[in-house]
């Protein structure tokens, strides 16, 4: 039986409406019609942006878009609403059982205390749903004993494992089992939150019910992260552990910390390969919380074979932040699982995870709370305009025989590292003299070859702390308007000045890198200018087809590509 009782929503076709539904889910909005901007900002709430060109948007409506809609409050009549309102021709009938349906499904079943035991329980209005569900394979080891007609006993630290389970069923359930209080941490603001800041972290809290306190918020790199998780923690109150990328990235964020609260220096501690210092606000890295204990058996116990993860559970923690959430390693997914009593809030730029562990994100942090686009903060100033430009070369006639014969594996080092590719970067660092210039790349035999070349400093994984701070700073201050860095400047590096960006090779076809790489350049300007963004692509060559791939999420973001080639720079 259709959750909307059999009845449509009010609403017409009508030819100048904005909206093409389609019977597989996917959504066309006509960005010059009339009602665009309405319907857009409607349409958001429950479907993705798939595809961005100037005249012809796409979006797509999936379980887990309708999931995160219905965690968020959004109803089945809404949605419909919204889809019927706007379309300018008749929906898909199936299309309204599906959307239905799937919002339908948050929420019936209940994860909640059971005070009697002191553990928790598992609930729902339809018993015979919860039988269907307590006997499958994958959930029946994750509940215990019945404990009436509608609840079965859960385990506390099976709350995460039974959510991801039941996830994976298509049962999404609602966990409204509360969480420990941790040790108190009073924390106030020195500065005041932009008005999407705050209203990020306000959906994020929602009042402080067992409802909120756990989630993700997307915003672009540039518009102030570290802001959000900071006021974060003023919401919660409470002895706080972040998780961040680097040991830069968590200097950074403890920096922050110190500068934009009123929490001392010997509040902040860093938690990291050069330290072991646990604060009331700790800041640790994902790279010392996955380390592997040498000589460890692959069977072992988690917490033995990566001891570091038992920070998680030893202190009094309140609220846990995740960083760039979208680049959750399996270790700290699996920590994750155990600690659901602990409030959770997960920061990034893009939820694209190119393993495709998104559902495991929404398990074990939470339904995605806020959604900023990208081209909206831009229009409002908050981030730096940019222009996207792919630069195409050749492949020289002997590199394009060895291309053709290696093997599949080594084929895209030979086309990412084409000698054209430096005579690109030569005229691009000239047309840009004056502008403050990342040179960024994978292959460090490319990069220390380019940064001899143009007798820029180089800064990759081998570069010792020390240096890379003092590069960074150099650059900063305007010392240095040229560096040549590897991926470890992808994330979490705040280098507000830099301006251009050129990238000559990647980690292949990974869209979450490309938006990751441009937010390096997108911080807003003193000067108010624009930043510009350049891919060096050898042309007919996998390096060409992993570019493509790349490119989508900025232009799903609004963002379009130029194509030039060498001879026109």
């Amino acid at each position: 039986m259709s959750l909307l009782g059999g009845q449509a929503p009010a609403g017409m076709p009508d030819p100048t409406n904005p909206l093409i539904v389609q019977s597989d889910l996917t959504v066309l909005l006509e960005t010059a019609a009339p009602r665009a901007a309405e319907a857009r900002g409607a349409l958001s709430r429950f479907a993705e942006l798939d595809k961005a060109p100037e005249h012809i948007q796409t979006y797509r409506i999936t379980p887990l878009t309708l999931w995160n809609a219905a965690a968020s409050g959004l109803t089945a009549a809404e949605a419909t609403t919204t889809l019927t309102g706007f379309a300018k021709y008749p929906v898909p009938p199936a299309v309204l059982t599906e959307v239905a349906e799937q919002i339908g499904r948050y929420g019936r079943l209940r994860l909640v205390r059971d005070f009697d035991s002191g553990g928790l329980a598992i609930t729902t209005d339809e018993p015979s749903l919860l039988d269907t569900l307590v006997a499958h394979d994958r959930v029946a080891p994750l509940v215990g004993d019945r404990l009436d007609g509608n609840r079965f006993a859960v385990r506390i630290g099976d709350r995460g494992a039974l959510k991801q389970a039941l996830v994976t069923l298509g049962w999404p359930p609602s966990d409204e089992a509360g969480y420990d209080d941790g040790a108190q941490l009073p924390i106030d603001l020195t500065c005041e939150p932009r008005p999407y800041q705050g209203d990020a972290v306000a959906s994020w809290w929602a009042d402080g019910s067992a409802a909120g306190g756990n989630g993700v918020l997307v915003l672009p790199c540039g518009a102030g992260k570290t802001i959000i998780g900071l006021a974060a923690m003023v919401q919660a109150g409470t002895k706080t552990l972040v998780i961040a990328t680097s040991v830069m990235a968590a200097r950074q964020w403890i920096n922050e910390a110190i500068d934009k609260t009123d929490l001392t220096a010997d509040q902040v501690g860093e938690y990291s390969g050069e330290t072991k210092d646990v604060k009331p606000l700790t800041v640790a890295t994902y790279q010392i919380l996955t380390w592997r204990q040498p000589g460890v058996a692959e069977d072992a116990d988690e917490e033995l074979a990566h001891p570091h993860l038992s920070l998680f559970n030893r202190e009094p923690w309140g609220l846990v932040v995740y960083d760039e959430v979208h680049l959750l390693p399996a270790p700290v997914f699996r920590a994750t699982s155990r600690i659901q009593a602990i409030r959770r809030l997960g920061l990034t730029a893009t939820l694209v995870r190119e393993d495709g562990r998104e559902e495991d994100v929404f398990s074990l942090i939470g339904p995605k709370r806020y959604d900023a686009p990208w081209k909206e903060l831009e229009a409002q100033g908050w981030i730096a305009p940019a222009t996207c430009t792919e630069v195409r070369v050749d492949l020289p006639e002997d590199l394009r025989m060895a291309y053709a014969t290696a093997k599949p594996q080594q084929r895209y080092r030979l086309a990412a590292t084409a000698p054209a590719k430096l005579k690109a970067v030569d005229r691009l660092v000239e047309r840009h003299r004056g502008d403050r210039i990342l040179v960024i790349g994978q292959y460090l035999d490319q990069l220390k070859q380019v940064a001899t070349h143009l007798d820029a400093p180089l800064i990759t994984g081998q570069t010792s702390q020390t240096v890379r701070e003092e590069r960074f700073n150099a650059f900063r201050d305007g010392d240095i308007e040229l560096l040549v860095v590897s991926k470890i400047a992808n994330f979490s590096i705040d280098l507000p000045e830099a301006n251009v960006a050129i990238q000559i090779s990647g980690a292949f076809g990974s869209r979450q890198e490309e938006a990751q790489r441009l937010g390096r350049i997108i911080r807003p300007k003193a000067n108010g200018g624009q930043a510009s963004f350049y891919t060096v692509v050898a042309r007919e060559t996998i390096d060409a087809t992993f570019a493509a791939n790349r490119q989508r999420f900025l232009t799903e973001q609004g963002y379009a590509y130029d194509i030039t080639d060498l001879a026109r720079l």
